[in-house]
């Protein structure tokens, strides 16, 4: 099931009046798993302070499939991820642990900033390198299917 990123577990504070964990925190908990790969690409928060290159997100496509609630522990998975000079593309899922359901999706289009004068950059040699390898490495697990944001990639 492709590429386990982050487990978490739903707190009290994640959750509303009905009971469930709140649509923001389901956004929380993907950027938590985000966060993990943004860091593998050197895109992540030591990128960010370090370098002052990182990556701001420009679109989402969100599903709400199964709620969770207080105490479930959710798995976060990438399940696609792309790029071309300056985008990166990535779908996560989120899967109830106990249940092995699905609970929720997002896929991703994100732009590569330079933080010094906050424009969009090109990625460095290195990071489409290490991105490729990855890529090459895990695309016979990833899917393809229901993606809004392909076609937006300039390839």
């Amino acid at each position: 099931m492709s590429v386990l990123l982050t487990t978490k577990k739903i707190i009290k504070e994640w959750t509303d009046y009905n009971n469930h964990m709140n649509l923001s925190y389901y956004i929380l908990v993907f950027d938590m798993g985000a966060e993990v790969i943004l860091s593998k690409f050197q895109m992540g928060e030591h990128s960010a302070k370090t370098t002052k290159k990182s990556t701001m997100v420009v679109e989402t496509h969100t599903t709400y499939n199964n709620e969770v609630k207080e105490g479930d522990e959710v798995d976060v998975f990438l399940t696609h991820f792309d790029h071309d000079k300056k985008r990166i593309h990535y779908k996560l899922e989120m899967h109830d642990k106990k249940k092995n359901l699905l609970s929720a999706t997002t896929e991703v289009l994100s732009l590569y900033i330079d933080l010094n004068v906050r424009k969009v950059a090109e990625f460095e040699e290195e990071k489409k390198t290490i991105m490729d390898d990855f890529i090459n490495k895990n695309k016979s697990i990833f899917k393809s299917d229901n993606l809004h944001f392909a076609n937006k990639l300039k390839k």
